[in-house]
Order: structure tokens, then C-alpha cells, then sequence
């Protein structure tokens, strides 16, 4: 069988980068730092404001007040350094860290001020509204529901980013092929898209496993960045791709 036929693939074949924004949050360069935010905001703002919507029972003016509250004061007060590998996954303790945040404001009764450094970020709360109401929570528990959310929106930005790479590379086809055979849920098969797009089959197949691996990489690439260890990167990786990384 090609291993290539699945998207989590052999692993094993990706080296991945090394950049990791936990490791870069405890930097004492402040550029540095602020890339390091910046993908951890990207990685979690979504995840954390669902979460607050479930677990704190916000309404969505309030959840978006304390999404945005809660990463400007950890930007603001450095509070990602302070993260110990040791004792929790860095999902763990951000989930943590953002408990404790919505309990001090409960506690304190203050109207959070959306804005400020946050505003150049824009947001996109009302598509984190529409998933919300389309991805019920069912029976899991706030925590694994922050989980289930975070692998759904890993993969979004995974597959943003390889439509964007395919685009620049002048391999739009690539990403096209790979969203109807992989991402739909539609069953098609190498015959009917070597008709749809004029190829050969044997064109499709070569197509495809180029597309799966490149989009393996990319993957890979944003979990370096958002774990700060071998193990955790490993975990991610079993949470998105279904594989083992060795």
C-alpha cells in the first residue's frame, strides 16, 4: 500500500523546524517575544473564546471582551514565560491560565475594555459563532471540548496555510485535487478527478501524494511552534495527523 494515500503518512520522512513561540515567549528580546505571542494568539484565540462561551456561560459580547482581555494581559504581563514543561502540556496550562483570568474578573465584577493593543488582530468572532453553533459539544467536558476545538482550528490554519503555499508556487491544481479527494466528504476516486481535471490518473496519484506530503509538513512546522517539547510535539501530532511522529 502507498503510504502516501493517507494524509498522516510516514512521519518519520518530515524533518520539522525548531521554532518553537513557547520557547520564544522566554526570550529577552522583545521582537522575539511578540512573534512568539503572535502565534500563540493565532493558535488559541479561537479554541479559549469557545471555551469561555461553554465553560463560563458568556454571551458572546462578554466572551469576546475576555478572549481579547485575557491574551492582552498575558502579552502585557509575559505570563506564556512562566510556562514549566514539566508540570502540564503548554494547552493545559494556557486552559489554566485562562480559567483563573475569567474567575478574577467574575470575582471582581469588572466590565472588561475590548481593544487596545488587541485591535490590530481583527478578530474573526463571528466565525467562531457560526462553529459553535455547528460543532455541539455533546457529552464532552469543557476541557475536551477546548481540545476537540483546537485540533479542528490547527487544521483549518494548516489547511489555510498550504492553499496559500500552493497558490505561490504555481500549484493551485495541487490544493485543488487535495481538497476534493481529502478534505470533502463527498466520495470521488482518481478516475472521476482525472476526468473532472483533464489528467491522467497516473497524474492525479502523483499529484496527491505530493499534496499530502506537503500538507504533512506544514502540519508538523505549526506544532514546532506551539509545543515546547518532543513529547508534546509528538501528542499534537497523534491529535491531528492520527500517526506516531519518530
Amino acid at each position: 500500500m502507498d503510504p502516501d494515500t493517507d494524509i498522516g503518512g510516514p512521519l518519520h520522512k518530515f524533518p520539522v523546524t525548531n521554532h518553537s513561540a513557547i520557547v520564544g515567549a522566554r526570550s529577552d528580546d522583545q521582537v522575539v517575544r511578540r512573534r512568539a505571542f503572535d502565534t500563540i494568539l493565532a493558535s488559541y484565540w479561537k479554541p479559549a473564546y469557545k471555551y469561555i462561551r461553554l465553560k463560563w456561560q458568556a454571551d458572546n459580547e462578554d466572551a469576546k471582551d475576555l478572549t481579547q482581555g485575557f491574551f492582552a494581559n498575558a502579552f502585557e504581563k509575559n505570563h506564556f514565560a512562566a510556562y514549566d514543561a514539566g508540570k502540564a502540556s503548554f494547552q493545559t496550562f494556557l486552559r489554566t491560565c485562562l480559567d483563573g483570568f475569567v474567575s478574577n474578573e467574575r470575582k471582581a465584577g469588572r466590565r472588561l475594555k475590548r481593544g487596545g493593543d488587541m485591535d490590530h488582530y481583527q478578530l474573526d468572532f463571528a466565525s467562531a459563532e457560526d462553529e459553535l453553533a455547528a460543532h455541539a459539544a455533546s457529552a464532552l467536558t469543557p476541557e475536551e471540548y477546548f481540545h476537540r476545538e483546537w485540533v479542528r482550528w490547527m487544521f483549518t490554519l494548516a489547511v489555510d496555510a498550504f492553499r496559500r503555499h500552493c497558490d505561490e508556487s504555481g500549484r493551485a491544481i495541487h490544493f485543488q485535487l487535495f481538497e476534493r479527494y481529502d478534505l470533502n466528504d463527498d466520495a470521488v476516486s482518481y478516475a472521476s478527478l482525472a476526468a473532472e481535471f483533464g489528467l491522467e490518473q497516473a497524474t492525479v496519484n502523483n499529484y496527491l501524494a505530493a499534496a499530502r506530503r506537503d500538507f504533512r509538513r506544514i502540519v508538523l512546522e505549526k506544532l514546532r511552534e506551539i509545543t515546547a517539547t518532543d513529547e508534546e510535539f509528538r501528542t499534537e501530532a497523534r491529535s491531528l495527523l492520527g500517526v506516531d511522529v519518530k
